[in-house]
Protein backbone atom coordinates (compact mmCIF):
# COMPACT_ATOMS: atom_id res chain seq x y z
CA UNK A 1 0.00 0.00 0.00
CA UNK A 2 1.51 3.40 -1.10
CA UNK A 3 2.06 6.36 1.58
CA UNK A 4 0.01 9.35 0.40
CA UNK A 5 2.09 11.51 2.59
CA UNK A 6 5.64 10.45 1.09
CA UNK A 7 7.78 12.63 -0.28
CA UNK A 8 10.38 9.69 -1.34
CA UNK A 9 12.20 10.50 -4.52
CA UNK A 10 11.55 14.10 -4.33
CA UNK A 11 13.68 17.29 -4.52
CA UNK A 12 12.69 19.89 -2.33
CA UNK A 13 14.50 24.07 -2.00
CA UNK A 14 13.18 25.34 0.98
CA UNK A 15 13.95 29.23 1.37
CA UNK A 16 15.48 30.78 4.79
CA UNK A 17 16.45 27.15 5.84
CA UNK A 18 18.73 28.64 8.15
CA UNK A 19 16.30 28.66 11.30
CA UNK A 20 12.60 28.55 12.70
CA UNK A 21 9.92 27.66 10.75
CA UNK A 22 12.05 27.19 7.55
CA UNK A 23 14.32 24.94 9.27
CA UNK A 24 11.20 22.75 10.34
CA UNK A 25 9.96 22.50 6.76
CA UNK A 26 13.68 21.74 5.41
CA UNK A 27 13.72 18.51 8.86
CA UNK A 28 10.18 17.55 8.10
CA UNK A 29 10.36 17.06 4.53
CA UNK A 30 13.79 15.19 4.71
CA UNK A 31 12.05 12.71 7.03
CA UNK A 32 9.23 12.25 4.71
CA UNK A 33 11.73 11.02 2.14
CA UNK A 34 12.75 14.44 0.32
CA UNK A 35 16.22 15.31 -0.55
CA UNK A 36 16.45 18.55 0.39
CA UNK A 37 18.10 21.72 -0.41
CA UNK A 38 18.04 24.35 2.36
CA UNK A 39 19.00 27.69 0.56
CA UNK A 40 19.05 31.51 1.41
CA UNK A 41 21.89 34.04 2.24
CA UNK A 42 23.32 32.34 5.66
CA UNK A 43 24.63 29.16 6.28
CA UNK A 44 22.45 26.43 6.73
CA UNK A 45 24.71 24.04 7.99
CA UNK A 46 22.88 23.44 11.33
CA UNK A 47 19.91 22.23 9.16
CA UNK A 48 22.29 20.02 6.80
CA UNK A 49 23.57 18.54 10.02
CA UNK A 50 20.05 18.04 11.73
CA UNK A 51 19.14 16.15 8.95
CA UNK A 52 22.21 13.96 8.08
CA UNK A 53 22.18 13.22 11.40
CA UNK A 54 18.58 11.74 10.87
CA UNK A 55 19.64 9.89 7.87
CA UNK A 56 18.52 11.99 5.19
CA UNK A 57 19.83 14.25 2.97
CA UNK A 58 20.33 18.25 2.19
CA UNK A 59 22.51 20.59 1.18
CA UNK A 60 22.98 24.46 1.14
CA UNK A 61 22.57 26.53 -2.04
CA UNK A 62 23.50 30.22 -1.38
CA UNK A 63 20.64 32.35 -2.77
CA UNK A 64 20.43 36.33 -2.35
CA UNK A 65 16.65 37.30 -2.10
CA UNK A 66 17.58 40.92 -1.78
CA UNK A 67 18.14 40.51 -5.76
CA UNK A 68 14.98 38.37 -6.97
CA UNK A 69 16.21 38.16 -10.49
CA UNK A 70 19.83 37.19 -9.89
CA UNK A 71 18.31 34.36 -7.26
CA UNK A 72 15.67 33.02 -9.75
CA UNK A 73 18.75 33.01 -12.21
CA UNK A 74 20.59 31.31 -10.17
CA UNK A 75 17.96 28.96 -8.25
CA UNK A 76 17.48 27.49 -12.14
CA UNK A 77 20.80 26.21 -11.71
CA UNK A 78 19.44 23.98 -9.03
CA UNK A 79 18.24 21.31 -11.38
CA UNK A 80 15.17 19.42 -11.54
CA UNK A 81 13.12 20.34 -8.46
CA UNK A 82 9.47 19.30 -7.32
CA UNK A 83 9.14 20.92 -4.81
CA UNK A 84 9.41 24.84 -3.78
CA UNK A 85 8.72 26.23 -0.42
CA UNK A 86 9.02 30.41 -0.53
CA UNK A 87 9.89 30.76 3.13
CA UNK A 88 12.40 32.99 3.55
CA UNK A 89 10.78 36.86 4.85
CA UNK A 90 11.71 40.05 6.52
CA UNK A 91 10.39 42.38 8.56
CA UNK A 92 10.74 46.24 9.27
CA UNK A 93 8.68 48.20 11.56
CA UNK A 94 7.81 51.72 11.66
CA UNK A 95 4.90 54.25 12.13
CA UNK A 96 3.42 54.47 8.61
CA UNK A 97 4.41 58.76 8.80
CA UNK A 98 7.72 58.11 8.85
CA UNK A 99 8.35 54.51 7.12
CA UNK A 100 11.53 54.95 4.13
CA UNK A 101 11.06 53.77 0.66
CA UNK A 102 14.11 51.33 1.77
CA UNK A 103 12.08 49.66 4.07
CA UNK A 104 9.13 49.36 1.68
CA UNK A 105 11.87 48.06 -1.45
CA UNK A 106 13.88 45.77 0.70
CA UNK A 107 11.18 44.02 2.70
CA UNK A 108 8.56 43.77 -0.84
CA UNK A 109 12.13 42.29 -3.03
CA UNK A 110 12.59 39.60 -0.61
CA UNK A 111 8.89 38.89 0.79
CA UNK A 112 6.90 39.21 -2.29
CA UNK A 113 9.58 40.02 -5.54
CA UNK A 114 11.91 36.74 -5.14
CA UNK A 115 8.23 34.95 -4.44
CA UNK A 116 6.97 35.44 -7.93
CA UNK A 117 9.73 35.26 -9.69
CA UNK A 118 11.50 31.60 -7.66
CA UNK A 119 8.02 30.82 -8.55
CA UNK A 120 8.26 31.44 -12.75
CA UNK A 121 11.56 29.89 -12.83
CA UNK A 122 10.22 26.67 -11.08
CA UNK A 123 7.25 26.49 -13.20
CA UNK A 124 9.23 26.80 -16.40
CA UNK A 125 11.20 23.90 -15.42
CA UNK A 126 9.04 21.93 -14.45
CA UNK A 127 6.78 22.92 -17.67
CA UNK A 128 9.60 22.32 -19.88
CA UNK A 129 10.46 18.83 -18.67
CA UNK A 130 6.42 18.21 -18.89
CA UNK A 131 6.37 17.41 -15.03
CA UNK A 132 4.27 18.58 -12.17
CA UNK A 133 5.33 19.69 -8.95
CA UNK A 134 4.17 21.55 -5.59
CA UNK A 135 4.70 25.26 -4.68
CA UNK A 136 4.17 26.24 -1.20
CA UNK A 137 5.06 29.72 -0.12
CA UNK A 138 4.37 31.26 3.32
CA UNK A 139 2.04 33.76 3.86
CA UNK A 140 1.23 35.51 7.49
CA UNK A 141 -2.04 36.25 9.71
CA UNK A 142 -1.33 39.62 8.30
CA UNK A 143 -2.41 38.45 4.75
CA UNK A 144 -5.80 38.59 6.74
CA UNK A 145 -5.40 41.31 9.41
CA UNK A 146 -3.66 45.12 8.97
CA UNK A 147 -1.50 44.84 11.76
CA UNK A 148 0.29 48.34 13.12
CA UNK A 149 3.73 49.64 12.24
CA UNK A 150 4.63 46.89 9.47
CA UNK A 151 3.18 48.75 5.96
CA UNK A 152 5.56 46.88 4.18
CA UNK A 153 5.14 43.41 5.48
CA UNK A 154 1.84 43.23 5.36
CA UNK A 155 1.25 44.26 1.78
CA UNK A 156 3.81 41.94 1.08
CA UNK A 157 2.50 39.01 2.74
CA UNK A 158 -0.86 40.46 1.30
CA UNK A 159 0.50 40.27 -1.95
CA UNK A 160 1.64 36.24 -1.51
CA UNK A 161 -1.56 35.08 -0.59
CA UNK A 162 -3.14 37.03 -3.85
CA UNK A 163 0.12 35.59 -6.04
CA UNK A 164 -0.98 32.08 -4.46
CA UNK A 165 -4.10 32.43 -6.28
CA UNK A 166 -3.05 33.78 -9.45
CA UNK A 167 -0.35 31.02 -10.14
CA UNK A 168 -3.11 28.34 -8.73
CA UNK A 169 -5.05 29.51 -11.86
CA UNK A 170 -2.80 29.38 -13.99
CA UNK A 171 -0.89 26.41 -13.47
CA UNK A 172 -3.46 23.65 -11.51
CA UNK A 173 -4.49 22.20 -14.56
CA UNK A 174 -0.53 21.93 -15.45
CA UNK A 175 -0.17 19.72 -12.84
CA UNK A 176 1.55 22.26 -10.44
CA UNK A 177 0.06 23.00 -7.07
CA UNK A 178 0.41 26.28 -5.81
CA UNK A 179 -0.66 26.91 -2.11
CA UNK A 180 0.29 28.72 1.07
CA UNK A 181 0.47 28.33 4.67
CA UNK A 182 -0.28 30.96 7.55
CA UNK A 183 1.33 30.40 10.26
CA UNK A 184 -0.12 31.79 13.89
CA UNK A 185 2.27 32.32 17.03
CA UNK A 186 5.05 29.79 16.69
CA UNK A 187 7.97 29.28 19.24
CA UNK A 188 11.29 30.32 17.30
CA UNK A 189 14.45 31.94 18.10
CA UNK A 190 12.53 35.22 16.39
CA UNK A 191 8.96 35.55 19.00
CA UNK A 192 11.56 34.94 21.86
CA UNK A 193 10.83 38.08 23.36
CA UNK A 194 7.27 38.37 23.03
CA UNK A 195 7.43 34.98 24.96
CA UNK A 196 9.46 35.92 27.61
CA UNK A 197 7.46 39.81 28.18
CA UNK A 198 4.82 38.30 30.43
CA UNK A 199 1.99 40.78 29.51
CA UNK A 200 2.30 40.75 25.99
CA UNK A 201 2.36 36.35 25.97
CA UNK A 202 -0.49 36.13 28.17
CA UNK A 203 -2.60 38.51 25.53
CA UNK A 204 -1.32 35.82 23.09
CA UNK A 205 -2.53 33.09 24.50
CA UNK A 206 -5.70 34.75 25.61
CA UNK A 207 -6.41 34.92 21.88
CA UNK A 208 -5.59 31.51 20.93
CA UNK A 209 -8.39 29.04 21.20
CA UNK A 210 -6.11 25.91 21.54
CA UNK A 211 -4.43 28.05 24.52
CA UNK A 212 -0.63 27.33 23.52
CA UNK A 213 2.11 28.51 21.26
CA UNK A 214 2.51 26.41 18.06
CA UNK A 215 5.68 24.63 17.53
CA UNK A 216 7.93 24.88 14.25
CA UNK A 217 7.25 21.37 13.35
CA UNK A 218 3.24 22.03 13.26
CA UNK A 219 4.50 24.35 9.95
CA UNK A 220 6.64 21.58 8.35
CA UNK A 221 4.38 18.58 8.61
CA UNK A 222 1.77 20.99 6.98
CA UNK A 223 4.07 21.77 4.54
CA UNK A 224 4.88 18.14 3.75
CA UNK A 225 1.23 17.47 3.16
CA UNK A 226 0.45 20.37 0.97
CA UNK A 227 3.53 18.91 -0.92
CA UNK A 228 2.63 15.14 -0.95
CA UNK A 229 -0.17 13.19 -3.11
CA UNK A 230 -2.26 13.45 -0.22
CA UNK A 231 -2.88 17.22 -1.38
CA UNK A 232 -3.01 17.03 -5.10
CA UNK A 233 -6.61 18.46 -5.32
CA UNK A 234 -5.79 21.47 -3.12
CA UNK A 235 -4.88 24.49 -5.48
CA UNK A 236 -5.25 28.21 -4.12
CA UNK A 237 -5.59 27.56 -0.60
CA UNK A 238 -3.87 29.47 2.12
CA UNK A 239 -4.31 27.37 5.32
CA UNK A 240 -4.23 28.58 8.43
CA UNK A 241 -1.89 27.01 10.79
CA UNK A 242 -2.70 29.46 14.18
CA UNK A 243 -4.28 27.28 16.49
CA UNK A 244 -7.52 28.93 15.79
CA UNK A 245 -6.16 32.73 15.93
CA UNK A 246 -8.39 33.83 12.83
CA UNK A 247 -11.43 31.64 13.93
CA UNK A 248 -12.00 33.91 17.49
Amino acid sequence: MTNPFSLAGKVALITGANTGIGQAISVSMAQAGARVICAGRSSCDETVALIAKAGGKAEYQKLELSEPTEAAAKFAACGPLDILVNNAGIIRRGDAVDFTESDWDEVMDVNLKAVFFLSQAFARSALARDAGGAIINIASMLSFQGGIRVASYTASKSGVAGITKLLANEWAAKGINVNAIAPGYISTNNTAVLQADPLRNQSILDRIPAGHWGAPADIGDTAVFLASKAAKYIHGAILNVDGGWLAR
